[in-house]
């Protein structure tokens, strides 16, 4: 399934947290300290995150709109096994149907896929969530779950390029004002150990051409 997603990289003066430091803070010398993590970020690609349903199927037309579904609320938590690390998330599905009607279940696909550094799957899967209107009623909401797994050493900037970008530097020095990630090199291996978790519907390619477009 095409999806697209940007990996954004924020530039920053240091990586390291001294132990009374918060993300945010600036150290002694003016850098901002951000906390690396090896849990991959969590996101929703580009116009996955809803889903029409018609009825008619082979119809576009807002009168033939059945069932309308997002996710939303997503949470994470992270556990170590063994040498990866574990993303558990869960989210709900929202979903509103056309016409109150008899109680009815609707079931949808999504997907979960672990991607590094903004362009490589690493895995993906496919699961099922089911919503189930009560008699009558045209809203009806789930909850949903996924899991994604990152090896811990993959995530984990090797020392010279944390020892790189964490080096102080002193005013009149050559490189004082240069920000580290300028550096290709540096960039790639920050992109490199970066990894984020995505969670969407598994659309066909006529669902996510009418989000896309719509």
């Amino acid at each position: 399934m095409p999806f697209s997603k940007t990996l954004t990289i924020i530039s920053i003066s240091a990586l390291a947290l001294t132990a009374c430091a918060r993300d945010g803070d600036l150290d002694s010398s003016g850098g901002i300290l951000v906390t690396r993590s090896a849990c991959p970020a969590v996101a929703i690609p580009a116009y996955t995150g809803d889903v029409t349903v018609f009825d008619p199927p082979a119809s576009r037309d807002a009168t033939a709109i059945d069932v309308v579904a997002n996710i939303t609320n997503l949470k994470t938590v992270c556990a170590d096994q063994a040498e990866n690390v574990v993303a558990t998330v869960t989210f709900d599905v929202q979903a509103r149907r056309s016409n109150a009607g008899p109680a009815r279940e609707v079931i949808l696909p999504y997907f979960a896929t672990v991607v590094q550094g903004g362009r490589v799957v690493v895995s993906k899967s496919i699961s099922r969530v089911t919503i189930r209107f009560a008699d009558g009623q045209v809203r009806a909401s789930t909850t949903g779950s996924a899991s994604g797994y990152v090896n811990r050493a993959a995530a984990t900037l090797p020392k010279a390029v944390t020892d790189r970008i964490n080096r102080k530097r002193k005013a009149g020095d050559i490189d004082a004002a240069i920000d580290p990630l300028a550096d290709p090199q540096v960039k790639a291996a920050v992109a490199r150990a970066s990894f984020e978790l995505l969670i969407g519907f598994q659309l066909t390619q006529d669902q996510l051409q009418y989000n896309a477009t719509r």
